[in-house]
């Protein structure tokens, strides 16, 4: 009987790898191709992610690959975000001193806030405010994903995550050619270019790319801002979740108070924190981390219908636009004040 009930059970396995390997293998290549484009010709990689993943459209429907792309796109997103956990330290947090960490944490809620209501203003869904308003002041693309990743699936989820993704990047990129010379012409020093830069430009790798564009000290600074953002994404999820219960049907499935990849971040940083995760595997996590999140949002891409895209109007641009440009301005306000 065991023997039977084993063999079931390594068949069953064996048939859900099989069905699952051709749209993974398929993610793994856009991944890997926007990696080599990225690093040649230095755009961002989630952005090239994002396009070639809609280049490859037709993989997505129903197919060999169907099953891995719908698989990539939730339960391989959620995994990416949770080994996010592994950037960050309560050290690094606390080396910034309480000025720097209040401004982020304001900054963080009063653009999450105004997002909600502009959006509700502008006639869309609260959720598409929280959902724009959390990837301008967080992570960028990274926090638009593990946002989405929380909230409750609708007829128009996918369709708003990726534009917020492809909004977000271009926004971040632009950002990073823009504000170092605007820290420049305003003549900041070192320390408070970094801050600004920090708390304003969204994707991790925009805020290296413009920190260290100025100077090492400036780029230090820029980078542990940029890392206290990353902090917030744990408190904004439950917010998100939270939210999310209290608008739902009486008789709707609701869904956790903080999903399992959250509580899985929670946890990875906390035990960074305590020096338990040996250098190499954590950079072999963050890594991970990255081919995760890269092939989650090419499945993301490939189920999304161009003419969907293409349909949002102008309104949604105006909005982050609107964000992206409160942000910066919140901050500059904040180091006119201080200084």
């Amino acid at each position: 009987m065991r023997a039977q009930l084993a063999g079931a059970w390594r068949a069953g396995v064996g048939g859900t790898a099989r069905a699952l390997a051709p749209g993974l293998v398929a993610c793994a290549v856009v991944g890997a191709a926007s990696s080599f484009l990225a690093q040649h010709y230095g755009a961002p990689v989630m952005l090239f992610a994002l396009l070639l993943g809609m280049a490859m459209n037709f993989l997505s429907a129903q197919g060999p690959c169907s099953a891995g792309i719908d698989f990539a796109a939730r339960q391989v997103l959620r995994i990416g975000i949770a080994l996010l956990g592994l950037r960050i330290t309560a050290a690094q947090v606390a080396a910034l001193g309480w000025e720097p960490a209040a401004l982020v944490v304001g900054a963080v809620a009063v653009t999450i806030l105004l997002s909600i209501a502009a959006a509700r203003a502008m006639g869309f869904d609260a959720r598409f405010g929280l959902l724009t308003g959390g990837a301008t002041a967080i992570c960028g693309a990274s926090a638009a994903l593990a946002l989405a990743a929380a909230l409750p699936a609708h007829p128009l989820k996918e369709r708003a995550t990726l534009f917020t993704v492809i909004g977000v990047s271009a926004l971040s990129t632009l950002a990073m050619v823009l504000y170092p010379l605007i820290v420049r012409a305003l003549g900041l020093p070192d320390a408070q270019a970094g801050l600004f830069l920090g708390a304003t430009i969204h994707d991790v790798a925009q805020v290296v790319g413009a920190g260290y564009s100025i100077s090492t000290p400036a780029g230090d600074a820029a980078t542990l801002v940029k890392l206290m953002r990353v902090a917030t994404l744990l408190p904004v999820i439950l917010l998100a979740a939270l939210l999310t219960r209290k608008g739902a049907a009486a008789d709707a499935e609701r869904p956790p108070l903080l999903p399992g990849f959250a509580l899985a971040f929670a946890a990875l940083v906390a035990v960074n924190s305590l020096g338990w995760i040996p250098q190499p595997v954590q950079a072999a996590g963050t890594g991970l981390s990255r081919w995760c999140l890269l092939a989650a949002i090419a499945a993301i891409g490939m189920k999304t219908q161009l003419r969907e895209l293409a349909g949002v109007g102008w309104r949604p641009v105006l909005l982050m636009v609107g964000e992206t440009a409160f942000l910066a301005a919140l901050v500059a306000a904040f180091l006119r004040t201080s200084s």
